[in-house]
């Protein structure tokens, strides 16, 4: 993996996404109107420790950001970590549910 990374957004499947060497890293999302559930982050575990979710987190922010959307961080890597390391995201963020608010059971 040599070239620069670049994230792709596919609304078609609700995803974030960068191809590496034939594998898919994925930020995988829900919404309903202005709100936007980043529910699960996904990177090949050869790729790991290289910064390619947090790539894909600022992707998702800032569309969220430039949307005017609501993020609820579902995803454990994002509510745990991500958010930790850069709280410039804190001001679009809900955290008033525990449980998913878009999709139930």
């Amino acid at each position: 993996m040599t070239a620069p990374l670049t994230v792709e957004h596919d609304p078609a499947s609700h995803r974030f996404r960068v191809t590496l060497d034939g594998y898919e890293a994925c930020l995988m999302y829900r919404q309903q109107a202005d709100v936007i559930d980043l529910y699960h982050t996904y990177v090949p575990e050869v790729f790991r420790g290289r910064g390619i979710a947090e790539k894909l987190c600022k992707a998702a922010f800032e569309h969220a950001k430039q949307q005017k959307f609501t993020v609820v961080p579902s995803c454990s890597y994002i509510s745990d970590y991500y958010l930790k390391r850069h709280p410039e995201y804190e001001p679009l963020v809900r955290r008033d549910r525990t449980s998913n608010p878009i999709v139930s059971g």
